[in-house]
């Protein structure tokens, strides 16, 4: 694929890696910049990109800074992304208005995921990709994620759908743009903070090496659509969904009362959870999002292994 070079700043050690086909795993930016607080935001991110290297795979966070597609970046990058003065939140719709105007910004999982794809990167980890929301009858406010995973082939490693959505109209239409989603050691979807939603899935797979066959085979048939691996948050750090439901009901009121709306609605209840469950539900998306990265990790190797 001809990529306009001049866009892309694609860190040596990515590019290093990308070349000698070694493993790399894409990470979004809008999880840092967006999805938590600084200064733990920072701190997940170092801990993310580390997690990477421990298990021999190439880390590349991705975001637009001052008019530029990095693909990878030093710490300092890192830091300013974290610190989220004039950081925008970046779909894939946004990224050429962003890239014109020379600005810098977060790319969500839309973004992140057409990025990756455009230099060859096909196993991406994130926290809990867009879906449906709720109020979607009326707002028709669906994520572009859905739309990108359709027409995008990659490993998408996710703790589900953000329990903010509506989990059952997301899978079913997931099921309509047929983007293939197993459950890693579960025949349940998670629910992000949650181990189980009560939606069943079909498929499930139990090893790294099982969900790279899968993907081979879509490969192989010329699928382009993705392949969403659910991996449930770990037990330990678990928010059962009875109650982080209670939590975010009042996180909706008060949405409605500040009439949110748009990039703002995720943000702005991610926020509220956090408060309103007096930061159990930060160190829970500290925990799903590294424990994803570690699995995104084995499989960006399995899929190595398998070349």
């Amino acid at each position: 694929m001809n990529l306009p070079v001049s866009l892309f700043r694609i860190h040596p050690e990515v590019r290093r890696a990308l070349r000698e086909d070694r493993p790399v795993l894409a990470l979004e930016s809008t999880i840092i910049a967006h999805g938590m607080p600084y200064p733990q935001n920072l701190e997940f991110a170092r801990r993310a990109e580390e997690t990477a290297k421990q298990a021999d795979v190439v880390p590349a966070t991705i975001a637009l800074v001052d008019g530029f597609i990095h693909i990878g970046f030093e710490d300092d990058i890192l830091t300013r992304i974290a610190k989220g003065n004039g950081i925008e939140k970046v779909t894939a719709r946004d990224l050429g208005t962003v890239l014109a105007r020379n600005s810098s910004g977060a790319t969500t999982v839309s973004a992140t995921l057409h990025l990756a794809h455009l230099v060859g990167i096909k196993v991406f980890a994130t926290g809990g990709i867009g879906g449906v929301h709720r109020d979607a009858v009326t707002t028709f406010d669906v994520s572009q994620d859905l739309h990108i995973l359709a027409q995008t082939p990659a490993i998408v490693v996710t703790a589900g759908a953000k329990a903010i959505l509506d989990i059952p109209k997301t899978l079913e239409l997931l099921e309509t743009l047929s983007v293939a989603v197993i459950g890693f050691g579960t025949n349940e979807f998670p629910a992000f903070y949650s181990r189980r939603s009560g939606c069943a899935l079909q498929s499930r797979a139990d090893s790294a090496e099982e969900v790279v066959r899968i993907f081979t085979a879509q490969q192989q048939l010329n699928l382009r659509s993705a392949l969403l691996v659910a991996n449930p948050v770990p037990t330990a750090d678990e928010i059962p969904q009875p109650e982080i439901q209670q939590h975010l009901l009042k996180a909706l009121r008060l949405m409605e009362e500040k009439n949110i709306s748009g990039k703002s609605v995720t943000p702005f209840l991610l926020k509220q959870l956090v408060h309103l469950t007096r930061g159990r539900a930060l160190k829970t998306n500290l925990s799903l999002a590294l424990n994803n990265v570690r699995l995104g990790a084995e499989i960006a190797r399995a899929l190595r292994d398998t070349g």
